[in-house]
């Protein structure tokens, strides 16, 4: 099959993603979502263990690798065989970018690090996504997105203050080491510019967690205090909760700001509340964020959820439901802006899936074609690339190396 002509601000960018199940898989998603040619690497017979996460009852194909691996070429190489490495290595030697995610020193074991691999490349931009990074004395450690998660800070705070620790519904730290480890690339392509050479990127999944703890450090080390969980609502921030209305639907309402607090007390005909000493800045409303939650969950629960978004929005407060799956795929604004796309699958037919985030207004990102199917591209690569003879591939193959 012949892969629709790539466009995309990263158009002409050659990466090679070694990585498999999400952190690297998900970073090499993005690159090729804005136009990048990512050539997947996996290993023969079985390929990336994501293609058999989230299957359909019955054991049909996985939901989530037409999205993960999106825009993506698919080879098979064995990388812990002498061959598969030297083959590797050819590939590695005309890209742009090499991602990978294994434990550190893996990569070394194969004669896949680094300094030996710019030494044939120097332009080379290695992203390498480990759970402790590189260097340090936890380098060595296994370390998956939830254990970055905790050690982070992530989980510590998620959930009640009367149970344990709870989790993200989704696989944040992962995501967010791939969204780190897209970053450190775009950042060190930009460098290659001037230098003319590229370097490694170290991504490590506590510390992409422990990037979007805002203050919590700092907090302790100035104050003593310690954050702890604090169910729906951030302590001191107030009102900005989850209020429950007539109907039994909930509506989220972020009002914490002097300003849009004045006009939600004007949406619920309270303009006392605002005026009157007691909540008339951020830290008062913060230091009486239950009794103020209270007086909004009152009010809430007279109306139906369609009263009180109407308010909101008359207002010009922020405001919002819950959404699930059903409510995306019907919300008029999704539609509007292709947040939600079509895209044909072999195996799926025509799938729904999210869009290209963020948007650019002049060169744009674009599925361009769905996950492939395993080995798909070893012809174009091999042959085509690499330059290799029919035979030498029927060897390859035989050997267990493609």
């Amino acid at each position: 099959m012949t892969a629709p002509e790539r466009s995309g601000p990263l158009a002409g960018l050659r990466v090679i993603e070694a990585g498999q199940l999400i952190a690297g898989p998900f970073c090499g998603q993005l690159l090729g979502d804005f136009g990048a040619e990512v050539i997947k690497i996996e290993p023969p017979g079985s390929g990336d263990p994501l293609r058999s996460w989230r299957r359909m009852e019955g054991g049909g194909p996985s939901l989530w690798w037409p999205i993960i691996a999106r825009n993506k070429k698919s080879i098979t190489l064995d990388l812990r065989q002498t061959a598969g490495q030297e083959l590797a290595r050819r590939l590695i030697a005309n890209a742009d970018v090499l991602i990978e995610n294994f434990r550190p020193g893996t990569m070394e074991k194969w004669n896949l690090g680094y300094e030996a691999l710019a030494a044939a490349n120097p332009r080379l931009v290695m992203a390498r996504m480990s759970g402790f990074g590189q260097t340090g004395p936890y380098s060595q450690q296994a370390g998956f997105g939830s254990i970055g998660e905790a050690m982070g800070g992530l989980r510590y705070v998620t959930g009640y203050p009367d149970r344990p620790p709870s989790r993200v519904g989704i696989s944040i730290g992962d995501s967010l080491t791939a969204l780190f480890g897209a970053l450190g690339v775009l950042s060190a392509l930009l460098a290659r510019e001037r230098s003319g050479r590229g370097q490694m990127v170290d991504a490590a999944l506590y510390e992409s967690v422990l990037a979007i703890m805002e203050c919590l450090v700092t907090e302790f080390q100035q104050t003593g205090q310690v954050r702890e969980r604090s169910g729906p609502t951030l302590p001191g921030v107030a009102p900005s909760n989850v209020y429950a209305c007539a109907d039994g639907i909930s509506v989220v309402i972020g009002a914490n700001g002097n300003n849009v607090f004045v006009r939600l007390c004007q949406a619920m005909s309270q303009p006392e509340l605002a005026s009157q000493g007691r909540f008339d800045t951020d830290e008062k409303r913060g230091a009486l964020q239950d009794e103020l939650d209270r007086i909004i969950s009152e009010w809430t629960a007279r109306l139906p959820s369609a009263s009180v978004l109407a308010l909101m929005r008359q207002f010009a407060v922020p405001a919002g439901l819950i959404y699930r799956a059903p409510e995306m795929l019907a919300d008029p604004h999704f539609a509007a802006r292709s947040a939600i796309i079509d895209v044909r699958d072999a195996l799926l037919g025509t799938i729904k899936m999210q869009g290209v985030f963020p948007r650019l207004s002049a060169t744009p990102g674009e599925v361009r074609w769905s996950g492939p199917t395993l080995g798909q591209h070893n012809e174009e690569i091999y042959r085509g690339l690499l330059g290799m003879s029919a035979a030498e591939l029927e060897d390859l193959q035989q050997s267990n190396v493609i």
